[in-house]
């Protein structure tokens, strides 16, 4: 009897597992078919709905992201039609123009997708901070403050470091990853998965290493927000050297000065 009831269990599970697979895939084909509804079908959707409807939509848009970027945690296009957008999905594309153009004009925000093949976006803050109080380092924010020290030493040592260099470093600022943090709690945990959720920091295994090894990088979010001409800056201040004195960094950073002009302009 109990032998049956084991098998039962095992069986509802694959059953429940299955079932999951295919909610997700179904997902999937609702989230590609978005990008394929044809101009008589757009047009029909715009005749369906009112301004006022088309209005209201653009802000359970927005107010949804806002929301779910509170986590700093990537946001599906799946999710947005989903639980949002629904039976306007003919109008995808033009509402998600309106809810950009209002994240760009009204909050100084921009949503940018990083992953074009699962569409994944998060957003991005466009307001520059001053130079000499970086974003990262207002002291009401006292995790973007570690995440801000520690993206400087990745930065610093070339774009990739070990993770063992990170614990060092952090251990020298009476920061302990194996010791429970009064304000960041478990700060493994806190860099390791927090801020990989994130995409601020990527978290990758070295080949051929045992026991395992870790190296961080720089994640596509990081990449995003992070001035790195600024961020050079501070470190200069730190050491009271010229931002030059680092050659390397130095023209990493003005490259990507350059590229995020460039790309400002072309957006215009």
């Amino acid at each position: 009897m109990s032998q049956r009831k084991r098998l039962s269990a095992s069986q509802n599970k694959a059953a429940a597992a299955a079932a999951n697979r295919s909610r997700e895939e179904s997902d999937d084909d609702e989230d590609v078919s978005l990008t394929q509804p044809s101009s008589s079908q757009v047009q029909r959707a715009r005749e369906s709905f009112t301004p006022i409807q088309i209005d209201r939509k653009v802000a359970e848009v927005v107010q949804f992201i806002l929301i779910k970027d509170q986590r700093k945690v990537p946001i599906r296009r799946a999710d947005i039609a989903k639980h949002v957008i629904k039976e306007y999905r003919s109008m995808y594309q033009d509402i998600m123009k309106r809810v950009i153009r209002t994240f760009d004009q009204t909050f100084g925000l921009k949503l940018v997708e990083i992953d074009p093949k699962s569409h994944v976006y998060i957003l991005v803050n466009k307001l520059e901070a001053m130079p000499e109080e970086p974003v990262s380092m207002i002291p009401a924010n006292p995790k973007h403050g570690l995440l801000f020290t520690i993206l400087s030493v990745i930065f610093m040592k070339g774009g990739v470091v070990k993770e063992a260099l990170i614990w060092n470093f952090l251990k020298k600022l009476r920061v302990d990853p194996g010791e429970r943090h009064d304000i960041f709690g478990d700060v493994k945990k806190l860099v390791t998965d927090e801020f990989v959720r994130q995409k601020y920091i990527e978290y990758v295994r070295i080949p051929h290493t045992e026991p395992m090894e870790f190296e961080l990088r720089w994640g596509v979010r990081a990449d995003k927000e992070i001035n790195k001409k600024k961020l050079l800056e501070t470190v200069g201040e730190l050491f009271d050297q010229e931002p030059s004195s680092w050659s390397q960094q130095y023209r990493e950073a003005n490259a990507a000065e350059a590229q995020s002009q460039t790309q400002s302009q072309s957006q215009r």
